[in-house]
């Protein structure tokens, strides 16, 4: 019977072995097929993207690679490129702190806070945080779908484990800092240091770093422009974490926590718009725009525009450009003093638009006709009326000045000198002549250059302008002016190596320029620059240079209509000379005398150029003894202010027409149609009844007869 036993005992016990190994091969065949399957989920996830290739913000820089201007990324967002040395050291480790702490030493996963995060979980029936290691938020973001169930945790713990494998530390925490979010559209830790604190995020105080270290968990309610208290109060926890870890002392903490938070965004860096949109437009592949300005000198120059137009009225705007022209590069370019009022019309660049230049570009006639020997700046020419095959310049004031130098007609601005100047040297040597400089002067099409040249009759625009008087600055040497400070377009608008001017010419130009009142300007450091006004005060004009910068200045309406009484003297040159202030006093001086010029200034002026040596003149009053139409010029533009806007203006000037020659009495014919009286004087006034073509005809007594076309607006 015990033997029975026995054998029914080892028998038991046999069964239960085989019953007990069964079970265990169970186990482990569902184990390696969990783990076969854990193996198969992780080779099928997608490939993880590089940091190169998110969509980042389009930045431009200054010359200092500081931000001028942000852009959003394709998908709306502002997401700055930040790199780690660029973080302030101080937020990495309260992140870590709060975080993340055992981040150095973990695949991905945290064991240990994941144990704790699932005892929580079975305690609260729910999935809560506390388990994510900061390889896990990243996933989680770069996903960009909510992981509140057991299926998207345990992907998201494969991605980690898919970042850890494919990334060092330093780029998880790169990623972190890229794509965290702050509320609304902020993505990132600059993004979000610029808009809640108004700077770069390289030096952060300990609210500041605790602030940006407690958004990311939720990052809507504790938005501190909507919801300020929350913000602290999440601040606050960080803090003292942070102090528990021994990052933070127990005086800095109790310091950092009594700081308020700002319940206003900054707004993002707005500096230099229109050179930042013509930088993205011009190579929109880039991300990131490197360019010359400075910084600090284009902020202080666009609050000085908005000053100076602000007290002006609308829409009359005003353009600078500072550039350093021993190097090209333009340091301040201001195409408008704010790009986004449109009562203004912010949104052109008026330093690109093309307008008449008025008197600028007198300096360099008269550069020409020092380089070709007509003249020197002694010598003497006469100011007067003057007719060169029918075309009749006045001086600005309707004055003239008789017998003077031709120093003191550049510095007076007389307008019948530059004329017959321009005669002497040629209209086209002068274009030419500015092509070489860089210049892209406008023409009509199929007209020959003239003598009008001399006073606007040609468009440029105000970075052509600067071009020209760069040039100048360095004794006729042609530079090119640029913002563009890497990869650069190999583009010139300067050809060849030809010079400008010669030095000779160039520096007797700058010394008569210096000449003029130098406002705002102490005796020894004086700055060359000259005025234009263009025809009906539509456009004002100051350029000017020292040893180092050139400053052009532009005031006037962008919709090129008249500002009565706006010269280029009393709206453009105060802001030349501030912007020469906020250069700084330690002014560059001017190139020194070449030495034949000063030589040639210690002797008296060789008798064949005591008069400048202009071509004969006598044809100029011989041609056209009959009857001529002198005012308006054939199909001349004329605003009468006969509308506004598109509507019907109730103050509408005259049309004045001036009559040369002929015998009185004289009949006119407006569009065919005679006037009912006969003028006996050589000059009509006539109010017309709208804006359209106007064909005026004029007959004297005799019969002669002229004619001329004009569009009144």
């Amino acid at each position: 019977m015990p033997g029975l036993l026995n054998v029914r005992h080892r028998q038991t016990w046999r069964k239960a072995g085989q019953r007990f190994v069964a079970a265990s091969i169970g186990v482990a065949s569902l184990a390696m097929c969990g783990v076969l399957k854990v193996q198969a989920d992780y080779r099928a996830l997608p490939p993880l993207p590089a940091v190169g290739d998110l969509p980042l913000s389009v930045v431009v820089l200054d010359r200092q690679d500081r931000l001028l201007r942000a852009f959003t990324s394709l998908d709306d967002k502002w997401r700055l490129p930040v790199e780690l040395e660029n973080l302030d050291p101080l937020y990495i480790k309260m992140l870590l702190a709060f975080e993340d702490q055992r981040f150095h030493r973990h695949n991905g996963i945290d064991v240990r806070a994941l144990l704790r995060s699932v005892l929580a979980s079975l305690r609260k029936g729910q999935i809560v945080s506390g388990g994510s290691t900061l390889t896990m938020q990243v996933a989680r973001l770069l996903d960009e779908r909510p992981t509140r169930s057991l299926k998207r945790k345990y992907e998201q713990f494969l991605k980690a484990v898919q970042l850890e494998q494919a990334y060092s530390k330093e780029n998880i925490l790169h990623f972190y800092a890229l794509r965290a979010p702050f509320g609304g559209n902020l993505e990132g830790v600059r993004a979000a240091s610029l808009t809640w604190f108004g700077k770069e995020p390289k030096r952060l105080t300990p609210a500041q770093a605790a602030l940006l270290v407690a958004l990311p968990q939720s990052p809507e309610a504790r938005r501190p422009d909507r919801f300020a208290d929350n913000a602290m109060k999440a601040r606050n926890r960080v803090l003292r974490r942070a102090l528990e870890a021994g990052v933070l002392t127990r005086d800095e903490t109790v310091s950092a926590m009594a700081e308020p938070v700002r319940a206003r965004r900054y707004d993002m860096p707005f500096l230099a718009p229109h050179e930042s949109r013509e930088a993205r437009s011009g190579n929109p592949a880039r991300s990131e725009h490197n360019l010359t300005l400075d910084r600090d000198l284009q902020a202080a120059l666009e609050k000085l525009a908005r000053r100076k137009v602000t007290a002006l009225p609308a829409p009359i705007s005003a353009s600078i450009i500072v550039a350093d022209h021993q190097s090209g590069e333009i340091v301040a370019r201001i195409g408008a003093p704010d790009m986004l009022n449109g009562v203004r019309l912010g949104h052109v660049d008026m330093t690109r638009a093309v307008r008449s230049p008025g008197s600028t570009l007198k300096p360099f006639i008269y550069g020409l006709a020092f380089e070709e020997g007509i003249g020197l700046p002694q010598s003497l020419i006469v100011d007067r009326a003057i007719d060169i095959s029918g075309y009749q310049p006045t001086n600005f004031d309707q004055a003239y000045q008789g017998t003077v130098t031709l120093r003191e007609a550049l510095q007076l601005s007389l307008n019948t000198p530059a004329v017959q100047l321009l005669e002497a040297v040629g209209p086209a040597r002068l274009i030419a002549r500015l092509k070489r400089a860089g210049v892209r002067p406008v023409l009509k099409r199929d007209v020959a250059p003239g003598l009008a040249i001399s006073l606007g009759g040609v468009g440029i625009t105000l970075k052509d302008l600067a071009q020209a008087y760069a040039a100048l600055a360095r004794g006729g040497v042609p530079i090119e002016l640029t913002t563009c400070r890497t990869d650069c377009k190999a583009e010139s608008s300067v050809h060849g190596t030809q010079r400008f001017l010669s030095g000779k010419a160039s520096w007797m130009v700058s010394d008569i320029l210096t000449g003029l009142p130098q406002t705002q300007s102490a005796e020894t450091s004086h700055i060359a620059y000259k005025t234009g006004t263009a025809y009906g005060y539509r456009d004002a004009w100051a350029a000017g240079f020292d040893g180092r910068y050139v400053v052009a200045v532009w005031v006037g309406r962008p919709d090129g209509t008249p500002v009565p009484g706006q010269t280029g003297a009393s709206a453009a040159v105060p802001i030349l000379f501030e912007v020469f202030q906020k250069l700084g006093p330690d002014r560059v001086p001017m190139r020194d005398a070449p030495a034949d010029v000063a030589r040639l200034a210690q002797r008296e002026v060789p008798v064949p150029l005591r008069y400048a040596r202009l071509p004969d003149s006598q044809h100029r009053d011989s041609r056209n003894q009959g009857l001529r139409i002198a005012f308006p010029p054939d199909g001349a533009e004329l605003d009468l202010g006969l509308t506004r806007n598109g509507v019907p203006s109730l103050q509408v000037q005259p049309l004045v027409v001036k009559l040369k020659g002929g015998k009185a009495p004289y009949s006119v014919l407006i569009n065919g149609r005679p006037l009912p009286e006969k003028l006996r004087r050589q000059q009509l006034v006539w109010q017309p009844d709208g804006p359209g073509f106007t064909e005026v005809t004029v007959l004297d007594r005799s019969g002669r007869s002229d004619k001329v076309t004009v569009l009144l607006r």
